[in-house]
């Protein structure tokens, strides 16, 4: 009996143990959360919250005014104004008609260039352009023969004059007499009037302009009357638009349009090229399927003859309508987006459906409304501050 009392008491000290220990530790951790709840709400007497926003929106975009200014952020209020339905189609542009000059021979011979006639190639009127030479022609040099032609005519015409005097020879063969010598005169003032020595005929340039194309080469031998050169005045020019069929019934309604070359950014506008609808056509010609609507503008430097351009005709006018400029869209796989400015350093991006775009304006159907601020230049900006990790600790405010 007294060896089992032995035995227990190890075992009752060891419960014993455990129980104290127990008892500090759940001491110490209720001292110690009453602590840190009071320490807490000491620190919210201090700094209150004062309302929920403070901790920022998820998705908002932080800018600062600097940082805008410094990277051409402009917002702009959005508001409805008229917009002009759009038909996008391709087009060329032409020298307007009577803008071009064909340059021909005025002898038979052979083509001597003294400088290559290179398209684009700017010259003045009565710039030389090639000569055309006749020494080597088997029915002799034109322009020496039109000068014994002259000659002979001039010498019986001084004598018909002296004989019709005295009655020798009749009225009506004086008058055929002098006419046959006005004409080589004519001609041989014609001639000789581009004679360059014993070179040949020299052809000059009819008007100011560029050299379109170069119909002939060194050597070549050209015909009185066939085309050598075309020039190209750069005063106005033709914008021709292929429209598809569909589009037949809108096109009297059309009034302008806008268009862009594939070698420049820049969208040019009617307005301001001084330009005018010409025509429309009625009909499809040939194996196309498109009408034609023609334009006429003033040509401005950096416009080219004969280039292709995206173009964007303009018809009837909505009274009503959002309208933001393209620069204050971005994309993201084929999604628009626009950024609203909700204060002076918070953006939110904003999803949008757009719907027809002009080249420099498009419709938002629907993601925004107006009396809005929305970013009209310098989205692309906004939108790599919102990748940023530079600001994660802002709060806002509202």
């Amino acid at each position: 009996m007294k060896r089992i009392i032995n035995l227990c008491y190890p075992v009752v000290f060891f419960y014993i143990t455990i129980w104290c220990m127990s008892a500090c530790s759940g001491h110490n951790h209720s001292s110690h959360e009453g602590h840190a709840h009071e320490k807490e709400s000491e620190e919210e007497h201090a700094h209150p919250v004062r309302d929920s926003h403070a901790h920022g929106h998820a998705g908002e975009i932080i800018l600062s005014p600097e940082q805008a200014h410094a990277n051409g952020v402009v917002v702009e209020e959005l508001r409805q104004q008229p917009f002009r339905q759009v038909i996008p189609v391709s087009g060329e542009l032409v020298s307007a008609q009577g803008e071009e000059s064909v340059v021909v021979a005025n002898v038979a011979g052979t083509v001597h260039l003294s400088k290559p006639l290179t398209n684009g190639l700017h010259v003045g009127k009565g710039t030389p352009l090639l000569t055309v030479s006749s020494g080597n022609m088997a029915d002799g040099n034109p322009v020496e023969r039109a000068r014994i032609a002259y000659e002979a005519a001039r010498r019986e015409y001084e004598r018909a004059v002296r004989l019709v005097e005295e009655k020798i020879v009749s009225e009506k063969e004086f008058v055929r007499i002098r006419e046959a010598y006005e004409n080589a005169r004519l001609t041989y003032e014609a001639l000789s009037a581009d004679r360059s020595g014993k070179q040949g005929s020299v052809v000059k340039a009819t008007i100011d302009g560029y050299v379109k194309s170069c119909l002939v080469s060194e050597g070549d031998y050209v015909s009185v009357g066939q085309p050598l050169a075309v020039i190209a005045c750069t005063c106005r020019l033709y914008l021709r638009a292929d429209v598809p069929e569909k589009y037949y019934g809108v096109l009297s309604r059309i009034r302008s349009a806008n268009f862009r070359t594939a070698y420049h950014e820049e969208v040019y506008t009617l307005d301001e090229l001084n330009g005018r609808m010409l025509s429309y056509g009625h009909t499809a010609g040939g194996d196309s399927y498109y009408l034609p609507v023609t334009f006429e503008l003033d040509n401005r430097e950096g416009l080219v003859s004969g280039s292709f351009a995206e173009v964007w005709l303009l018809a009837d006018e909505k009274p009503e309508a959002l309208v933001l400029p393209l620069t204050a869209l971005t994309e993201e796989q084929g999604i628009h987006y626009a950024y609203v400015q909700l204060d002076e350093e918070c953006y939110e991006r904003r999803e949008v459906s757009i719907g027809a775009a002009n080249g420099c304006e498009v419709e938002i159907l629907s993601g925004l409304k107006a009396g809005e601020r929305v970013v009209t230049e310098g989205a692309c900006q906004v939108r790599l501050a919102s990748v940023s990790k530079a600001i994660p600790g802002h709060s806002h405010e509202h």
